[in-house]
């Protein structure tokens, strides 16, 4: 089974920019498809974005579209997500998670293990 560790986050103004990575490390990360949820405290772990095994198709949740962009390169195990016009409503711990075997994209966090341990993002006004 895959072992993926995120790095990247950080403390960002409000509208800045981060790149959060995700190296995976134990499986073959082209089996996977990928994806980056949050938690902000107090709150449920919600989906951000998701990528297929070979990267061709993503999806979104809507709060993030147009600013945050998943990509991932399959030579070096890693997954991204880039992300701009941040804001303060953004903040939150960041989890990269896997899913094997399955073609098709889910935005559920029951679909998905393993998971990293989480990086830490936050936006101040």
């Amino acid at each position: 089974q895959v072992q993926l560790v995120e790095s990247g986050g950080g403390l960002v103004q409000d509208g800045g920019s981060l790149r959060l990575s995700c190296a995976a490390s134990g499986g073959t990360f082209n089996s996977y498809t990928m994806a980056w949820f949050r938690q902000a405290p107090g709150k449920e772990r919600d989906f951000v974005a998701t990528i297929t095994m070979n990267g061709y198709n993503t999806y979104y949740a809507n709060s993030v579209k147009g600013r945050f962009t998943i990509s991932r390169d399959n030579a070096k195990n890693t997954v991204y997500l880039q992300m701009n016009s941040l804001k303060p409503e953004d903040t939150a711990v960041y989890f990269c998670a896997a899913r094997s075997g399955y073609a098709s994209l889910s935005t559920s966090p029951r679909d998905f293990a393993p998971w990293g341990q989480g990086t830490q993002v936050t936006v101040s006004s």
